[in-house]
């Protein structure tokens, strides 16, 4: 990797002129920089640089004016998305002088920055985000109003980034919200996707994969930052030298080279002027085009070189089904941290200080393994470039770097064939093996003549070919390791991690339980309950502070509260009835108990199971005389969630839902008692719409495979009660809000190794219950059986190794359980408010407190009033 652009772009300027910096000017700098400019200059720039007002009448102004020049547009051409559009440019407006304020104080005070590698940002809708959190929305709205829109039609213009999955990336983006929020010095890094995961549709039940074109038209909500470039490189050969003081070196030359182009997005903090960065990394070649090929009409091969490089940013979680794939996946990884690794390492250089410094200015934290390869992309440039010894560099990677697990499944651990980082990053394979072989060596000092134990710890697994286990590379490389629920911080220890207790003991392993952002999931998800909250709590200081929820508790009896709480559930339920009309054609009864299943669709987290129980319903009711059913609680059963596209067994569970949906929805004889749907494309935006409308959601994975889950926090937060295994978060969520206000079933995380023994190797007998719905389905009830048999082998020749059977009958009963407490709509009530007033604990801001605290060692920066200069 080359700074040579860079190099070239700083130092070509003349005597007495402007000039342009990459990371902002230094602290040292700045005021022999401000002293160079005439008199004149700055108090034009203090004149002119004024903040805008935020009324509403500056807000019209703004957008007059961004529809005339920005869009070029006029009175007469003007939609909702344009309207959209004029509404977040002005809104960027406002950002960005936070931005550039908040960036010059962190530069001032030169104060050690957090850096948030994630290879997911999920971060939703950004306009309603961003007026809510900067206080906008009220005068923006009326101001939009009397322009002849309304921010609801302009709201829903905005297609969502499509820059994550799951749970992953949108934890970074609730942690994003919450170091803004809490004045950290922090940046993430993460890749700007073209397409993004994907968009799913459903044909005939079955998910259908589309691109997810979200890059269609001009994202206000990115700065490209295209003179901002760094080279990456690949293959080539590593050349041993001697340099001038005697020391060997080695050099890594040659091979293909890729640029990095920075993107960057504003993160506005509520309540404080701290807004910071995600940069993000969009690939293209070196060089873009072969006219020489073209003009000999080798058309495809002109552009080859551009398709391949712009490959490597194209889609989040290329199929890694074969080797292509696998490959791709290998470079998108080492792009991403050597772009961002190369933009820290030049920041903290602008200071000037010793290299035994940066730990004390930089804290770089992974989130999972994907950005592992940064620590050894550190050792390389602080070895091979800045020429410090070996055990110097090291200890300065070990007290920069912290990891974050985020699995408890050892087949969910990454791992990477020795051949191919060889070929792709040679340098990099050798610096593995390096730091292998002395960390091995330390732990065969400590505890000697224990061969086993170095293979278990060892980061090379020792097969044919050899693979890089990326997990215990970050767990060598770094300082901290943490799970993510107190139940999965233990059984890391406990299970996949338990050799590295041996030799490291328990202090570098800890515990950080995940949280969400109250802004995004209830503020700004559920605004008819926050607009209650906050006039009952008598503040808004419980968005900072989501502790103060407890005062919900001494209003638990009063009747207009109970009244006005009721009737924000049923207008949530109301709108997401009216969503599911629109995306699936099918009518529910918003007066029905809805419930809901969101999430990846994973053989762990058991959707099949949710499904197996629908059916047991169905067929229960339609067994029932007319005057039995009128006694029965009416359900709505919502499924949402995307299966990788290589997932066999995940997409055919999705195509049993919809098949199952299919017989209920149309069959008149159960009275509309049940219904069942699956929301397609699921993703943040959908999310705000179904968390705020649930009434029992459900959260049921395997027990000991789910490391923490935060869907499970946002529905208990917006008063959703839970039905779940006793795993992940909702332990700690059980702990908090009381037993009588959570439905717990299944085995226990110390039972499941057990369980699946006797599944392996005895004949243990399916569940009767669960039987005769497997039965429905071979009989046909619900199409073609022999579409379903590998989902229905999972559960006898695969010897039901997600434990289904075991679980299934606790599971119908803890639903009887459900009903029966549904009921009683006072009782249950009263468990929704005692749910929303406990959730104080599972604030991202408490999460990332912690991390600040205890392992990045970061103080806030409050961003004063400054000067426009």
């Amino acid at each position: 990797m080359s700074n040579a652009n860079v190099a070239e772009a700083d130092g070509t300027t003349k005597p007495g002129h402007h000039k342009r910096t990459y990371t902002g000017v230094g602290k040292k700098e700045l005021k022999k920089e401000i002293a160079k400019l005439p008199k004149e200059t700055l108090a034009l720039w203090e004149k002119y640089g004024a903040d805008e007002s935020d009324d509403k009448e500056s807000f019209q102004k703004s957008f007059i004016r961004h529809v005339t020049t920005t869009l070029a547009r006029s009175i007469y051409n003007i939609d909702n998305f344009s309207a959209y559009q004029a509404t977040a440019h002005s809104v960027r407006d406002r950002l960005i002088k936070r931005w550039n304020e908040t960036q010059q104080t962190h530069t001032e005070v030169d104060s050690k920055r957090v850096y948030y590698l994630s290879l997911e940002f999920l971060l939703g809708r950004s306009l309603d985000n961003a007026l809510l959190n900067l206080g906008l929305k009220d005068n923006y709205g009326g101001g939009i109003k009397e322009l002849g829109f309304t921010m609801e039609d302009v709201l829903e213009q905005e297609v969502d980034a499509a820059l994550g999955n799951g749970g992953l990336g949108r934890l970074a983006a609730c942690y994003m919200d919450s170091l803004a929020t809490m004045d950290y010095p922090a940046w993430g890094y993460g890749l700007r996707y073209t397409y993004g995961i994907f968009q799913q549709r459903l044909k005939d039940g079955y998910q259908i994969e589309f691109p997810d074109y979200w890059l269609n038209f001009d994202n206000p909500w990115e700065l490209p930052r295209l003179d901002v470039v760094v080279d990456v490189q690949f293959c080539g050969s590593v050349n041993r030298y001697t340099d001038e003081e005697g020391h060997e070196r080695y050099a890594w030359e040659g091979g293909d080279t890729l640029q990095a182009i920075a993107y960057d997005v504003p993160i506005p903090g509520y309540g404080t002027k701290n807004c910071i960065n995600i940069r993000l990394w969009s690939s293209k070649p070196k060089r873009q085009f072969d006219l020489t090929r073209f003009n000999e009409g080798q058309y495809e091969q002109a552009v080859y070189e551009q398709m391949q490089a712009e490959n490597i940013t194209a889609v989040l979680y290329p199929n890694d089904n074969h080797m292509v794939g696998k490959e791709l996946r290998l470079k998108q990884q080492y792009f991403w941290v050597a772009a961002s690794l190369f933009d820290i390492v030049r920041r903290f250089k602008k200071s000037e200080k010793p290299w035994s410094n940066f730990p004390l200015q930089v804290a770089i934290q992974l989130n999972d393994t994907h950005p592992t390869l940064a620590i050894v992309e550190l050792q390389r440039i602080l070895v091979d470039l800045e020429g410090i010894g070996w055990d110097e560099a090291w200890a300065i990677v070990t007290q920069t770097f912290a990891f974050t697990n985020h699995t408890i499944l050892p087949e969910a651990m990454e791992r990477w064939p020795v051949p191919m980082i060889q070929y792709l990053l040679p340098r990099h394979m050798q610096i593995i093996f390096d730091i292998n072989l002395f960390f091995l060596q330390k732990v065969e000092k400590a505890i000697p003549n224990n061969r086993d134990l170095l293979a278990k710890l060892s980061i090379i697994e020792e097969s044919t070919p050899q693979f890089v286990r990326m997990a215990h590379l970050a767990i060598v490389g770094s300082h901290r390791v943490n799970g993510v629920a107190a139940l999965h911080s233990e059984l890391i220890k406990q299970t996949i991690f338990k050799d590295f207790i041996q030799f490291y003991g328990e202090s570098k392993f800890e515990n950080k339980t995940n949280g969400i952002t109250p802004r995004r999931w209830l503020h700004q998800a559920n605004p008819k309950l926050s607009e209650l909250i906050t006039e009952t709590l008598g503040s808004k200081n419980w968005l900072k502070n989501l502790d103060l929820l407890k005062g919900l508790k001494s209003h638990v009896n009063n009747k207009d509260f109970r009244k006005r709480w009721v009737a924000a559930k049923l207008s949530n339920k109301v709108r997401l009835a009216d969503y599911i009309q629109k995306a699936t054609g099918v009518t529910v009864n918003s007066n029905a108990l809805f419930d809901v299943q969101v999430k990846r669709i994973h053989e762990y987290k058991r959707q099949f199971m949710n499904i197996l129980g629908v059916i047991h319903r169905y067929n229960t009711l339609k067994k029932m005389t007319s005057e039995e059913r009128a006694c029965v609680v009416h359900r709505v059963v919502i499924f949402g969630g995307k299966a990788a596209p290589g997932y066999y067994i995940a997409k055919l569970v999705i195509k049993l839902i919809n098949s199952v949906a299919e017989v209920v929805n149309n069959d008149n004889s159960i009275e509309d008692s049940l219904k069942v749907v699956f929301i397609p494309d699921y993703n943040v935006s959908v999310a705000e719409i179904i968390i705020p409308a649930s009434d029992i959601s459900q959260h049921i994975s395997t027990a000991g495979t789910e490391a923490s889950g935060t869907s499970n926090m946002k529905f208990v937060l917006n008063g959703g009660l839970i039905l779940g295994t006793v795993d992940g978060a909702n332990i700690e969520i059980c702990e908090e809000i009381g037993d009588d206000n959570i439905f717990m079933f299944g085995n226990l995380a110390h039972q499941v190794d057990d369980l699946r023994h006797a599944h392996r190797y005895r004949s243990v007998p399916v569940d009767p219950s669960l039987q005769a719905v497997i039965n429905d389905i071979e009989s046909g009830q619900f199409g073609d059986s022999r579409i379903f048999a590998p989902l229905i082998n999972t559960l006898t020749h695969g010897k039901d190794y997600y434990l289904i059977s075991d679980d299934f009958q606790s599971y119908l009963d803890t639903q009887k359980l459900v009903d029966e407490s549904y009921k009683d709509q006072e009782g249950w009530t009263t468990k929704s408010i005692m749910c929303s007033a406990h959730m104080g604990k599972f604030s991202s801001d408490r999460a990332i407190q912690e991390y600040a605290d205890q392992i990045w060692e970061i103080k806030p920066v409050p961003v004063m009033t400054k000067k426009h200069i």
